[in-house]
This record gives structure tokens, C-alpha cells and sequence, in this order.
């Protein structure tokens, strides 16, 4: 299992984009954060195995229907195991 901070780039504050990841990411049992950030991109960290990479990658890119991603960066960190059971909203 590794731990990755995902960067979200394009129309994705004030669109719902976070309430949509959440969700989706609930409902495949991902466990993880997402969060607007200061330059106007979100960040996610999630906790994937391999073959979970690529399904989650697709929530990323789907986004909102109001939302439009034009890039996501990625990266696998080495922070400490997320605190939180499910897939968090961070304010």
C-alpha cells in the first residue's frame, strides 16, 4: 500500500469537486483527505494499493459535472498512515 498526494488542477473549487471525490472515494472504500488549496487546485492523499491506482485516477479526472480538471500531478509520500477510517473532507 502506498500513501499519495495527488494535485488537481482547473475548475475544481466552488464546483462541488471535494463532495464528489468524498463520495466517490466512499463508495470504493478508499480511505483518504481532499482539500481546496490557497493557488486554487485541490489536493488529495489517499491510500492505494496497485490495482487501485488507475479506478481512483478515473474519480480524479471525472470530477463534478461542474468541475473541468485540467491536470493532475502525483506523487507517493512518506508521511505517517492516514488518521482517518473513509475519505475525509478537510477544511
Amino acid at each position: 500500500m502506498e500513501l499519495y498526494r495527488f494535485k488537481v488542477t482547473g475548475k475544481v473549487q466552488g464546483v462541488y469537486y471535494r463532495k464528489f471525490v468524498s463520495q466517490a472515494a466512499m463508495r470504493g472504500r478508499y480511505r483518504g483527505t481532499v482539500r481546496n488549496m490557497r493557488d486554487g487546485s485541490v489536493e488529495v492523499i489517499a491510500e492505494l494499493i496497485d490495482d487501485e491506482f488507475e479506478p481512483f485516477m478515473g474519480i480524479l479526472r471525472e470530477g463534478s459535472p461542474a468541475s473541468i480538471v485540467d491536470g493532475i500531478e502525483y506523487e507517493v509520500i512518506d508521511d505517517a498512515p492516514l488518521e482517518y477510517d473513509g475519505f475525509v473532507i478537510v477544511y
